[in-house]
């Protein structure tokens, strides 16, 4: 079930919005010529062009049927207009120690823009949940498949 106000940067807003114009006023106007093309060609039963045309548009569509539910469900909060600095609350930039003091440093952002790649996790994963409201020196414990894992606040910054 889709949350009802899903936490967003402005950055992955805007990133959001792209895509579903780009599909909508590019992508699809293309396919839509292309099956309109391959209708007018004959037999629609073996035409490649039409079928792979109908294929490529119900794919548009439905992606652009997510990203509009993303769009109305987004609640775009910019990490920069934090009150309260001393925590970690949603858009953080948080350095974290390890029990073998590993350091690793994250951004806590929505869910559809995280990318494990740049360190960058959403908002309801395990860690960002069991950071919330923590405050630098205090130690979060964050449960794993593994195993519970320990983690201490070192920095934030927004």
């Amino acid at each position: 079930m889709q949350e009802k106000n899903r936490p967003i940067t402005p950055t992955g807003y805007a990133a959001l919005k792209a895509e579903y114009d780009q599909l909508f006023r590019v992508e699809r106007p293309k396919v839509v010529e292309i099956v309109s093309w391959a209708a007018g060609n004959g037999d629609r039963s073996e035409n490649g062009d039409y079928i792979y045309g109908k294929q490529k548009l119900r794919s548009i569509d439905y992606r652009l049927g997510q990203l509009s539910k993303k769009i109305k469900a987004a609640q775009v909060i910019d990490p920069s207009q934090q009150h309260d600095k001393d925590h970690i609350y949603f858009g953080a930039k948080v350095a974290l120690a390890d029990e073998d003091d590993n350091e690793i440093f994250i951004t806590i952002v929505g869910d559809d823009e995280s990318d494990a790649d740049q360190n960058r996790i959403g908002w309801n994963s395990p860690l960002a949940r069991a950071l919330r409201r923590a405050a630098i020196g205090d130690v979060c414990q964050v449960n794993l498949p593994s195993g519970p894992k320990w983690w201490e606040v070192i920095a934030i910054s927004y």
